[in-house]
């Protein structure tokens, strides 16, 4: 990896440049990654976009990602992402860099021999959406008056996750804001109405919700008795985040991350969050920095997600469900039927439940977002109605 890295920071004109043992069972992967140019430190930003299109690499081929420390099978060395991959990568080849004003990005092609079988289910692809995070305490806003950090946030993760192209497809829902801090609760006191609303809207599977939970500065960094250098201040940052399934409205991943960084604005600026000034400066980067590891960690954990929809329209033996081209399908695929109730505890609470019945049905005519299936050889089928939920069971015969 030294010499890759040498020859890149050297001139980017060498491929082929790693290789490790000679298995045949490999596949190649193109990814890009993307970095800031920051103090004009061209070296390191080419060495953390290296680090960005590998990691997606891997994330892509099976790898699985979680923020916890260092890794890397002599790989990688990152700090805060650690790859539990049991792939190994081959050989490494540059196919581009590009450079607009501050921002980098280096394209990278990966011979990577997977020594785990992916989940069937990673090959299809989760559509979720992204919602407006909720800012606890506005009261933290004031400096900079960055009261609307909320929807920026949110843009810049949906930005991330799209970056990615991976399973996980975000749909952009960050517009309106909603009120989450409810389903952080430990009573899990949410209401299924609104997710179902929410995931109706924007047909999407998955529902990602998520609040801005601490913004606070700390006392002045720099004397007040050096009054010819600008006011410095070290801000918090800290967002949690959990995903819903919009059919069953069951809570599936829940994750938290924090972060500081010097705030380089003057205390009375008021500041654009939604500037590049804003998002290029250290804090911003440091958001942005948080928002891209949120996405390897969602594409981790919605990998093996199953891809699943719902019964639209029933019309004289034609199932109209809101799967497509789009999620991965094809013609002739097979899905089963399964119905959605609900369970009730000694205490009364209700928990979403899931009913598999043995209906079966297959792709017959497809669409971007929806498509039309029929049953198995023209099999009858008992019980099934509009808002049933449709899983994929099974790759194209």
């Amino acid at each position: 990896m030294n010499s890759f890295l040498s020859s890149v920071f050297a001139g980017l004109s060498a491929t082929a440049l790693l290789t490790f043992s000679p298995f045949t069972a490999a596949q190649w992967y193109e990814s890009t990654g993307h970095a800031q140019v920051k103090s004009s430190d061209v070296g390191a930003a080419k060495s953390a976009a290296i680090k960005d299109a590998i990691t997606q690499a891997l994330v892509f081929s099976g790898a699985r990602v979680s923020s916890v420390q260092t890794l890397v099978d002599g790989v990688l060395m990152q700090d805060q992402l650690k790859i539990s991959s049991h792939g190994e990568i081959q050989k490494i080849e540059l196919v581009s860099e590009e450079r607009h004003n501050n921002q980098l990005a280096i394209t990278l092609r990966l011979d990577i021999f997977a020594q785990t079988e992916q989940c069937p289910q990673s090959s299809f692809k989760k559509f979720v959406a992204v919602t407006q995070s909720q800012l606890n305490h506005r009261e933290q806003a004031r400096m900079g008056q960055i009261f609307d950090i909320d929807k920026a946030v949110s843009k810049n993760i949906y930005t991330a996750l799209q970056k990615s192209k991976m399973s996980a497809v975000p749909i952009a829902y960050y517009n309106n804001a909603i009120k989450v801090d409810k389903y952080f609760s430990q009573q899990h006191d949410y209401s299924n109405a609104q997710l179902e609303d929410i995931s109706s809207r924007s047909n999407a599977q998955y529902v990602l919700l998520s609040q801005i939970t601490n913004l606070s500065t700390s006392d002045k960094l720099n004397s007040d008795y050096a009054f010819w250098q600008d006011e410095s201040y070290q801000r918090s940052y800290q967002i949690e985040f959990t995903l819903f399934d919009g059919t069953t409205y069951e809570q599936l991943w829940q994750n938290s991350y924090k972060n500081q960084a010097i705030w380089p604005f003057e205390k009375t600026a008021i500041v654009d969050v939604n500037s590049s000034m804003f998002w290029q400066s250290s804090y911003g980067q440091s958001i942005n920095d948080i928002n891209q590891t949120l996405s390897y960690d969602l594409q981790s954990a919605m990998a093996c997600l199953p891809t699943q929809g719902k019964i639209m329209h029933l019309d004289q033996g034609n199932i109209v469900i809101n799967l497509g081209k789009a999620h991965g399908l094809k013609k002739g695929q097979l899905l089963s039927i399964a119905h959605h109730n609900y369970l009730t505890d000694a205490l009364g609470n209700t928990m979403p439940h899931k009913v598999i019945t043995l209906n079966s049905i297959r792709v017959e005519q497809l669409y971007q977002q929806s498509a039309i299936a029929v049953s198995i050889n023209n099999a009858p089928l008992p019980g099934v109605q509009i808002n049933d939920i449709v899983e994929i069971v099974s790759q194209n015969l």
